[in-house]
């Protein structure tokens, strides 16, 4: 008799995905565990089986995005791209826009992740984990334009540190006031000004 299929993954998933529609139609302080259940066709006690908050809801949701992004960050670094170092941090840059359109209707629920993080340890230390681990690639991809002598001789921690403040600044400022800041558009332009300041030569004028 074969063993029984463990179906606590798929579960979870299918809480996670009720859970991501209610927040979006009732905002997280709105949205209820009862609601999060009925919309994963649950009871509350067995979604209490694997949840037992929304907090720990919440935590689960935005762990599983950071660590989806971080997996695409990585396999730019892991091996050599074909073009230039400033072409994959522009595509990088492209696919972070991407996801960004995506992610817009997450993102009241992106930045009560970090309100958590504040009343949470483990939350708090995956957030430090996470960025340290971001800038950490990013350096490594600008080490990389320095020593094939596109970037000139700058400082690569630092230059991680400020792209990553760039992508977060401009995420709080399109959930702040999205009509105003045009985030695919401002991101890309951003990030250009950025890289045109970290090049060896002058860049071409457009």
């Amino acid at each position: 008799m074969s063993p029984r299929p463990d179906v606590s993954e798929e579960r979870k998933s299918q809480i996670l995905d009720a859970a991501i529609a209610v927040f979006a139609r009732l905002g997280f302080h709105q949205a209820r565990m009862d609601d999060i259940a009925q919309e994963a066709g649950l009871s509350k006690g067995a979604l209490y089986l694997y949840y037992k908050s929304k907090d720990t809801i919440i935590a689960a949701i935005l762990k599983y995005l950071f660590t989806q992004e971080m997996k695409v960050l990585h396999s730019f670094v892991a091996t050599e791209q074909p073009g230039s170092v400033r072409t994959q941090l522009e595509q990088l840059t492209q696919q972070l826009a991407e996801a960004m359109n995506w992610m817009s209707r997450l993102m009241p629920i992106a930045f009560e992740f970090y309100a958590i993080a504040g009343r949470q340890k483990e939350v708090h230390q995956f957030l430090k984990e996470y960025f340290k681990e971001y800038r950490a690639d990013i350096a490594r991809l600008i080490q990389r334009g320095i020593d094939r002598g596109e970037f000139r001789a700058v400082n690569p921690q630092a230059v991680a540190i400020t792209l990553t403040a760039l992508y977060e600044g401009l995420a709080l400022l399109f959930f702040v006031d999205p009509q105003a800041v045009q985030w695919s558009e401002q991101i890309t332009t951003s990030t250009r000004l950025l890289l045109d300041g970290l090049a060896s030569q002058p860049p071409s004028p457009q």
